[in-house]
């Protein structure tokens, strides 16, 4: 039940539940590769790939940050590449990165439309062909996709469905992907926050008011660690839901991950079922 020597290549993880599953890994004695393409501070969202690089070698592990957009596939091969030659291989990708425009058909003009959609969707699926023939090496591959699961319902749609394409669109590599590659024994899994969580995304959505109704990030990355120390023969092709995971290894209190100690009502987030269990 350890990531120690494991090889990580997590996208967009500079900040937020892509650094917190990095830090989670890092405690195990992880190698990280933090591939993003926040090199300079940013004036309103916190992090880069060389703050985040320096947090998981302070929590134990050793980090790769890499200059990548992941719209772009010469930098995402690169990417890769530099990985490889790195630490020898790729155990787990996890695909963190995305982009968010709460917006309306008229209200997302193309620019947007593309931006999310190559990051969300496109992107998810390049780095992981891009990664896929080094996890087939791996003893235990895993690629961990933070989407959601595939929830046909009109309610999720209308409102944003720019937004909502892209991130459905990364579920369909996890729903393809756990079939495809089932025989080479890598698992593909996606993961899911039953509330809100407080991050920088968060804060600029709504500010404060939805941060104090969110829960921290480190319920997902305690998740993710659990997901990613299964068996990838046994596990995969599912869509997790994040308190889920935890209680099904027998977590019954989830206070601690209140982002305001004492908080008991938390927003729900977008995308969850009507019919998730409750706990």
């Amino acid at each position: 039940m350890s990531l120690k020597g494991k090889t990580l290549f997590i996208t967009g993880g500079s900040r937020g539940i892509g650094l917190a599953i990095a830090i989670r890994a890092a405690q195990d004695g992880a190698n990280v590769v933090i591939a993003a393409k926040t090199a300079e501070p940013h004036a309103k969202l916190p992090g880069t790939i060389y703050s985040s690089a320096e947090e998981i070698e302070k929590a134990g592990g050793k980090a790769l940050p890499i200059l990548c957009d992941i719209r772009d596939e010469q930098q995402v091969n690169e990417a890769v590449q530099k990985t490889v030659d790195t630490f020898g291989g790729i155990d787990i990708l996890v695909n963190n990165a995305s982009a968010i425009s709460l917006t309306g058909t008229m209200q997302t003009d193309m620019k947007k439309y593309d931006l999310m959609n190559g990051i969300n969707a496109r992107g998810t699926y390049m780095v992981g062909r891009a990664c896929i023939p080094h996890l087939k090496k791996a003893a235990n591959p895993h690629i961990l996709t933070l989407s959601p699961p595939l929830d046909m319902s009109t309610k999720w749609f209308a409102p944003h469905v720019a937004y909502s394409m892209a991130k459905y669109g990364m579920s369909l590599c996890t729903l393809a992907w756990a079939q495809e590659f089932r025989k080479d024994g890598i698992a593909a899994n996606s993961l899911w926050p039953r509330t809100g969580i407080a991050t920088a995304a968060i804060q600029m959505i709504g500010g404060e008011a939805l941060m104090k109704q969110s829960r921290k990030p480190e319920i997902m990355a305690d998740a993710a660690h659990v997901i990613l120390t299964k068996p990838s023969r046994e596990y995969t092709g599912n869509f997790a839901i994040d308190d889920l995971v935890l209680h099904a290894e027998g977590m019954r209190d989830f206070s601690h991950y209140a982002a305001v100690p004492g908080t008991t009502k938390f927003m729900p987030d977008f995308f969850v079922p009507d019919d998730t269990p409750q706990i």
